[in-house]
């Protein structure tokens, strides 16, 4: 095959331009070249600006690297609306600043040769990279210390609820941590080793409920954890009676994918990202098991959730059974059937949609087909739910955007997740839908990864300003763009529509909302879609399946009067194409604004990255509460304890019930004489720090520590001593919880483990060392002088694992 084909990677190495450092030993007659990092922008092209005039005045030039053409030419775009001169790959230009595409990912400012250098994280820092070592598990909780601030409440699994005041840099015996400090009640404070952060998580109980600081030491917090075990007992017990209720229903087990199922996948346009891929896995392995399924797909919106239910139905369809595709509004309900009708036109498949752009007549054929077994899949919205809607042989339901159905219908989806497969889509899931989730009650998939091409929303958040507004829209069509300006009320609709006109007397405006005839609405849609119009006066009409790349403004009236979750899907309707999506949230100029709708309004201009939505969801949870997953008597229990540690005590319940083996985590408490933290110099910023913190405290094995290093390498440049030390201590950490060792102890050369008494009697004998059956201790000398403590202990404890 080499005599005749180029290798891919060969190829690649040769049209791609990289650049590399690596680091050699100076040798006789070598500089020394003295380099450090720009200041980092975070996605702000304003401070980009600031820092290129500071490193310009030094006499550095500076060039930006971008990982494509196309991101280039939008930075460019971005900067020549801000007023900024730049250069587009000549880095011997006269502006001081050259955008270029490269593969660099860490810049680096080196003054001897005046060259800075931008990569793409300084611009666009990633949340986490793909090594290609594996994922490490996903813990599904609420401990994210991104925005983690001062004063906030955070729950010890063992120690209670404190209040969080930041990291500490504790010194002993000339040795290093860093600890994370917890205030408790009565002036008690926690100082908490960075490598046990896998203990706490972020309090959330529920809306209006304060929670009970605890006093550190105090056997209130063990009365109270006990107390909320007995309940869970219970409530655990009526969860597996619900399972059992499924299973005295065993579902349809799908057939493994045909010949058909190859080629329709084959023909997706776009390389599935690796988690929607995941994603699909799971589904299908649902499909195929025995029992019903019930999963929750969790990603952005235009993140591919679509294409996962779409292969889903079609290996639903290829053994015979009808699909049901439930969603929120007309207009989506036509998207989709738009989408499913062209993907599957080259199979014998019928599609059917039944929605209020039907007529009656036209409604009741499709209802005949679908009672005949004639349509193979359906799609339309809550018309599909009610009494005549018979089906022939209903084998999966999928459900767009759950959260916008209301009770009643609710309960009748329940009533089909007996006997059917479910299948639940959603960017931001409503919290009870989430909790249900997280608990374990349902499973959940999670699509972070975007398309390709796909950059953050540029979001603000002010008072109404027309001249702001004028500019907004005024700018978009400048670039041939459209804009979607949102009033929510039908009343007075037509009044914002002359509004905007009146601004910008150069817009081709026109109006849309649900209350319009249905004919009259499709026409609107249609003609926007077009482009005849380039400004839509609308209501939330927008907010669910509309995919327009050309509109990539948005504008909100009164955006502190929406949920939290609708304001980020109104945002996912702007950055679809290939130019930056702009988000304008306005509110009454000196309005006093609630809690809540400040809460909201900060996070949805703090979550701007992309994947999102499903920390949107998390915080929409701290915002509301918990609220209760089954009923009301759990409520008090969960406040007690907060949400996360009361679903992990649940899934630990339930896990036990099922004949699991579940141990409690052992805590291992080590006292080494090393330096073993993140310094500042490596990691500045002090949540990144932490959220760096609790992904090592949360590794359990191997492939995950060297994951971890990988990505640390990636970001942050070569791992210094403290880092290497402090991943070694996780990995120590890990090896003596297998052991059943709960403290490590060096002082000078004497070794102290206590755990397990049977497992380090066995382990004194065999190595000289000796037991204390009083204290439950063993004490071992380690050599003097040895070169690597670390590995010396992990390897003196691992023998108890042989």
């Amino acid at each position: 095959v080499d005599d005749y084909y180029e290798r891919p990677a060969d190829l690649w190495e040769a049209i791609e331009p990289r650049l590399g450092l690596e680091t050699v030993a100076a040798g006789p007659g070598s500089i020394v070249l003295d380099s450090e990092r720009p200041a980092p922008v975070t996605g702000r092209l304003e401070l980009l600006g600031e820092e290129v005039s500071r490193l310009r005045k030094a006499g550095l030039r500076s060039i930006v690297a971008l990982g494509d053409s196309g991101e280039r030419d939008r930075v460019a775009e971005l900067l020549s609306d801000m007023g900024m001169e730049f250069d587009l790959d000549d880095h011997t230009g006269q502006a001081g600043l050259a955008l270029t595409v490269g593969h660099v990912t860490q810049g680096y400012v080196i003054p001897e040769i005046g060259l800075a250098l931008f990569g793409q994280n300084d611009l666009f820092p990633r949340r986490e990279i793909d090594v290609g070592l594996g994922a490490r598990p996903r813990r599904q909780n609420l401990v994210d210390f991104s925005d983690l601030s001062d004063g906030e409440l955070l729950v010890h699994e063992i120690h209670g609820i404190g209040t969080f005041k930041g990291l500490s840099k504790q010194t002993v015996a000339g040795k290093t941590r860093e600890y994370l400090v917890i205030d408790y009640a009565k002036g008690d404070r926690l100082y908490l080793p960075t490598d046990q952060l896998h203990r706490i998580s972020r309090y959330v109980g529920a809306e209006g409920d304060a929670a009970e600081i605890t006093r550190l030491g105090s056997p209130d917090w063990q009365r109270t954890t006990k107390k909320v075990r007995q309940h869970i007992k219970k409530l655990a017990i009526d969860l597996m009676a619900l399972y059992a209720e499924r299973s005295e229903n065993p579902g349809y087990s799908y057939s493994a994918d045909t010949q058909w199922q190859q080629e329709l996948e084959a023909a997706f346009p776009h390389e599935a990202t690796k988690d929607q891929a995941s994603a699909l896995k799971e589904v299908k392995t649902d499909m195929e098991a025995a029992r019903p399924m019930d999963r929750l797909v969790c990603g952005d919106v235009g993140y591919g959730k679509t294409e996962v239910a779409l292969r889903a139905s079609f290996k639903a369809i290829m053994d015979g059974k009808q699909v049901m595709l439930l969603v929120p509004t007309t207009i989506l309900a036509q998207q989709h059937f738009m989408t499913f009708q062209d993907r599957y036109r080259p199979f014998p498949v019928k599609v059917s949609m039944l929605s209020r752009f039907l007529g009656p007549a036209e409604q009741k054929k499709v209802v005949a087909s679908l009672a005949a077994g004639e349509t193979d899949l359906v799609i339309g919205t809550h018309r599909l739910l009610q009494k005549d809607i018979k089906f022939r042989d209903l084998g999966l339901v999928i459900i767009d955007e759950e959260q916008r159905f209301g009770v009643n219908h609710k309960e009748k989806l329940r009533r089909l997740r007996r006997s059917v497969d479910v299948l639940a889509l959603s960017a931001t899931p409503i919290p009870r839908t989430l909790q249900m989730s997280v608990s374990g009650i349902r499973d959940l998939s999670l699509i972070e990864t975007p398309p390709q091409g796909r950059h953050p929303v540029v979001t603000y958040i002010n008072e109404y300003q027309e001249a702001v507004v004028r500019s907004a829209i005024r700018r978009e069509i400048a670039r041939g763009g459209q804009v979607f300006y949102l009033h929510n009320k039908v009343e007075t609709i037509e009044r914002a529509a002359a509004k905007v006109k009146e601004m910008v007397p150069e817009a081709n405006v026109i109006m849309g909302h649900g209350q319009m005839g249905e004919s009259l609405l499709e026409q609107v849609m249609v003609s926007f879609l077009a482009q005849d119009a380039n400004v839509l006066v609308c209501t939330t009409i927008i907010e669910s399946g509309i995919d327009i790349p050309t509109a990539n403004t948005l504008i909100i009236e009164n955006a502190d009067r929406f949920g939290l979750a609708q304001l980020y899907q109104l945002r996912g309707r702007v950055g679809r194409g290939s130019h930056r999506g702009y988000a304008y949230f306005t509110y009454v100029p000196d309005k006093t604004l609630t809690d809540a709708a400040v809460a909201r309004l900060k996070t949805i201009g703090e979550f701007t990255e992309l994947g999102s939505g499903y920390r949107v969801a998390l915080k929409d949870l701290e915002i509301r509460g918990a609220g209760n997953i089954l009923g009301a008597e759990q409520h008090g229990h969960l406040i007690s304890v907060g949400f996360d540690l009361y679903c992990r005590m649940l899934r630990q319940e339930i896990e036990r019930l099922q004949g699991r083996a579940v141990q409690d985590a052992i805590e291992v408490e080590i006292e080494l004489p090393i330096n073993a933290y993140l310094p500042e110099a490596y990691i500045e910023d002090e949540n990144l720090r932490l959220e760096t913190y609790r992904s090592i405290a949360e590794t359990t094995a191997q492939a995950e520590i060297d994951a971890v290093r990988a990505e640390l390498k990636d970001r942050f440049g070569l791992l210094p001593p403290p880092v290497v030390n402090l991943l070694r201590v996780a990995e120590l950490r890990f090896v003596a919880a297998g052991a059943g060792i709960n403290l490590i102890r060096l002082q000078k050369d004497r070794l102290t483990l206590k755990g397990e008494s049977g497992a380090l009697e066995l382990l004194a004998s065999g190595h000289g060392a000796k037991f204390k059956p009083s204290t439950g201790e063993l004490i071992a000398h380690v050599p003097i002088g040895y070169p690597d403590i670390l590995e010396y202990i992990i390897n003196f404890i691992s023998d108890i694992m042989r």
